[in-house]
């Protein structure tokens, strides 16, 4: 699968209208696009952040999706009048899709490796991290998408709750030291934000 973030920013106090407007029209527009499969909206509403990402079968869906609803897109970012940068990448290692209600929170890390090293960082997330995040009370889902013309990994996971979120955060630093360790890899970022809305669906056969 392939899947498109977006990372906006702007000023706090105009993040509400932008949050509804996304939240009242997105999956109602992405949806109605062919091999779509997923999308997910998340906030820091003290900073002014949304970042968002949308799931697709196929590279070609994702990039007629892109050609359909980027001026859509950019109307609902509006509202926020700050920067807004999009990018592309491959799931490359994914928890099976999950449900996240009110009070769910989203934990995003940024990093960059060897990008003759992205299957290795597959492989590791999927048989090593996932298996330990999945025990943990609370965790919903998680993936890893990368971009292997660069090596950049983007990994998020998200928890039911405030309390198991902040209960994985200790043992997800270790797990995450140790994997960078392995790859000899660079974190280049690493966020907390609310869950506003989560819609993921199961992928076809």
């Amino acid at each position: 699968m392939f899947v498109r973030t977006v990372y906006a920013t702007g000023d706090p106090d105009r993040i509400g209208p932008t949050l509804e407007g996304l939240a009242t029209e997105a999956v109602d527009l992405l949806s109605g696009q062919p091999g779509y499969r997923g999308y997910g909206l998340f906030a820091d509403r003290t900073v002014g952040k949304i970042t968002m990402g949308s799931w697709w079968e196929s590279a070609q869906a994702e990039r007629d999706s892109d050609a359909a609803l980027g001026t859509r897109r950019r109307e609902l970012l509006a509202p926020l009048a700050g920067t807004v940068t999009t990018d592309v990448w491959e799931a490359v290692a994914t928890a099976p899709p999950g449900v996240a209600g009110p009070g769910a929170m989203f934990r995003l890390s940024r990093s960059d490796i060897d990008p003759a090293k992205v299957d290795a960082a597959a492989e590791i997330f999927q048989d090593q991290v996932l298996p330990v995040l999945e025990k943990k009370p609370g965790f919903v889902t998680g993936a890893m998408l990368a971009d292997r013309a660069t090596g950049r990994l983007s990994v998020g996971s998200i928890y039911a709750d405030r309390a198991s979120f902040d209960a994985a955060r200790g043992p997800t630093a270790d797990s995450r030291a140790h994997a960078l360790a392995a790859l000899g890899g660079t974190l280049r970022s690493l966020e907390e934000f609310e869950v506003v809305l989560l819609d993921r669906r199961t992928p076809q056969a």
